[in-house]
C-alpha cells in the first residue's frame, strides 16, 4: 500500500465500497479551537509554518521529544528557520497521527506529495509560499474547498461573539457558531477565578462581587450566546464533582473566596457541583448539549509552564473516578439535556459507554486528544459498538487549532470508520446497506441531528 494512497487505512473492499459513500458528505465539526476572527477577516497567511504549527500544540510537544530547541518551536527564531527546524526532525514523527496530517494537508490542500525531511524542507517552503498568496488559499475560501457545513467555536463566557455576528453575513455557506466554555467560572480554586469575576462584570456590567450576582451575570452570558446560534456548553476538568449542593453553601463558599479566604478541598468541589448543575439547568431551558472533557491533567510539565504558561505540557491519567462523580448530575437531567462525555484516557471508555448505554440523553464523545489517531478512533468506535450503540456515538470533532486540519483530521476519521464498519461486513456481521446508512450517520447525519444544527 502506498503512502496516503487511494487505499489509505482502507484494509478490505467493503471499506473502500464504505468510504466512498462518506468521503465526499459535508463536514460537520462542532468542536473547534477556531480562530473566527482570521476567518472573518480572510487575509490568510504568509507561510508554511504560519498554517501547520504556529498553533499546534501536537507540533510543538513532538519537536520538544525530537530535541528541538524552545527558540524554534515558541520562540524568537523566524518561521523560516521553525520550518525548517520541523522538517528536520520530521521522519521522526512517523507513526504518530501529526506525521499524517501534516502531510494529508500538503496533499489534499497544496497538492504536494513530496515527504518532508531536512532535503525537501526549501521546496516545500517556495511551494507552499507560492499558493499561500493566492486568493484560493484565504480562510473563507478554503472552507468552502473542504466543504465544512458547520464550525463550532470555544469561546469563554466574557468573550465578545461581534465576530461571529460579523461571520452570519460575511462568511457565505458555513455556521460558526459559538459554544459556550465555563472552564474559568468553575474552578474556584485558580488563582485567575477572581479575574474571571472582574471580566464577567466588566463583560455584563452586572456586579460580580456577591454570589446572586455573579449567577445572574453567568445565565446573562448564557443568554447572549444563545441569541448568536450557540448550541452547546462545554467544561474541561480533570475530575468532574456532582452532587446536591445547596444555594446557601454556595453563596458561603463564594463570599469567603471572594473575601480571599483559603477553601478546603470539600468548599471547592462544593461550590463546582453547585454550578455544574447551575449551568445544566441553563442548558436544559435552552435544549443546549451540554459537553463534558474529562480528565486531562493540565500544565504537568513545571519547568515549560513557568517559563511559557500552557504551551503543551498536559498528560492524561487512569486516576479519574467517573461513575460516581457523575452520578448525581446523569440523573438530575436525565432526559433534560444531551450529555456528550469525552474521555482522554482509553480506559474510560468501558464506563463512558455504558453510561451511554443506560442513559439515552448521554452520548459518547470522539475519540480525543491523544486518541484521535486511526489506532486510537478504530479502538474506540469498536468498543462502544458493541457495548453501546455505534448509531448513537457522537461522530467527529476535529478539536483543532488550524483551519487546514479540519479536512485532514475528517478524512481520517472517515477512512477509520469505514474500515472499522468494513471489517464488520468482511465478517459477516453488517450488510452492506445497513453498513451504508451506519457511516452516512456516524460522519454527517447524527452531529447534525445532535446539535440541533
Amino acid at each position: 500500500m502506498s503512502f496516503l494512497g487511494e487505499d489509505y487505512l482502507l484494509e478490505t473492499d467493503a471499506a473502500r465500497e464504505l468510504y466512498d459513500t462518506i468521503a465526499d458528505l459535508p463536514i460537520v465539526d462542532p468542536h473547534t479551537h477556531a480562530d473566527v476572527a482570521e476567518i472573518v477577516e480572510n487575509d490568510g497567511w504568509d507561510d508554511v509554518w504560519e498554517v501547520e504549527a504556529a498553533t499546534d500544540h501536537y507540533v510543538w510537544a513532538l519537536m520538544r521529544d525530537c530535541g528541538v530547541d524552545e527558540e524554534l518551536i515558541t520562540g524568537d527564531a523566524s518561521n523560516r528557520e521553525k520550518w525548517t527546524a520541523l522538517a528536520e526532525v520530521f521522519p521522526q514523527f512517523a507513526g504518530n497521527p501529526t506525521y499524517e496530517w501534516v502531510h494529508l494537508d500538503l496533499r489534499r490542500r497544496f497538492g504536494i506529495e513530496k515527504r518532508i525531511s531536512a532535503e525537501t524542507a526549501d521546496e516545500i517552503w517556495a511551494e507552499t509560499s507560492a499558493q499561500i498568496a493566492d486568493e484560493s488559499m484565504r480562510p473563507q475560501q478554503l472552507l468552502e474547498a473542504m466543504n465544512v457545513d458547520v464550525v463550532g467555536s470555544t469561546d469563554d463566557p466574557t468573550d465578545d461573539l461581534a465576530y461571529h455576528e460579523r461571520a452570519a453575513d460575511e462568511v457565505p455557506g458555513v455556521d460558526i457558531v459559538p459554544t459556550w466554555r465555563a472552564d474559568r467560572a468553575v474552578k474556584i480554586d485558580r488563582l485567575e477565578w477572581t479575574t474571571f469575576v472582574d471580566d464577567l462584570e466588566a463583560a455584563t456590567g452586572i456586579e460580580t462581587d456577591a454570589f446572586d450576582g455573579f449567577c445572574e451575570a453567568l445565565a446573562a452570558t448564557h443568554d447572549y450566546f444563545d441569541e448568536r446560534g450557540c448550541r452547546a456548553s462545554d467544561l474541561g476538568i480533570e475530575q468532574p464533582v456532582s452532587r446536591p449542593v445547596s444555594e446557601r453553601r454556595a453563596r458561603e463558599v463564594f463570599r469567603r473566596r471572594i473575601a480571599g479566604g483559603s477553601l478546603s478541598e470539600r468548599a471547592v468541589g462544593d461550590f463546582q457541583a453547585f454550578l455544574f448543575e447551575f449551568v445544566g439547568e441553563l442548558n436544559a431551558e435552552k435544549d443546549w448539549v451540554t459537553q463534558l472533557h474529562l480528565g486531562p491533567v493540565r500544565n504537568y510539565r513545571d519547568e515549560l509552564f513557568e517559563r511559557l504558561g500552557p504551551a503543551g505540557g498536559d498528560i492524561s491519567t487512569q486516576n479519574v473516578e467517573l461513575a460516581g462523580s457523575l452520578e448525581h448530575f446523569v440523573n438530575e437531567f436525565d432526559g433534560e439535556t444531551e450529555i456528550v462525555l469525552y474521555a482522554i484516557d482509553p480506559t474510560h471508555y468501558p464506563t463512558v459507554a455504558t453510561m451511554a448505554r443506560v442513559f439515552p440523553h448521554v452520548t459518547v464523545g470522539p475519540a480525543w486528544w491523544f486518541n484521535d489517531s486511526p489506532f486510537g478512533v478504530e479502538q474506540q468506535l469498536e468498543y462502544v459498538g458493541t457495548v453501546e450503540l455505534l448509531s448513537q456515538h457522537a461522530g467527529m470533532v476535529s478539536d483543532s487549532r488550524k483551519l487546514l486540519s479540519y479536512g485532514s483530521r475528517f478524512e481520517m476519521f472517515r477512512r477509520s470508520l469505514a474500515n472499522v464498519v468494513g471489517k464488520q461486513v468482511e465478517r459477516g456481521q453488517v450488510p452492506m446497506d445497513v453498513a451504508q446508512d451506519l457511516v452516512e450517520r456516524l460522519a454527517y447525519e447524527r452531529p447534525n441531528e445532535l446539535y440541533g444544527f
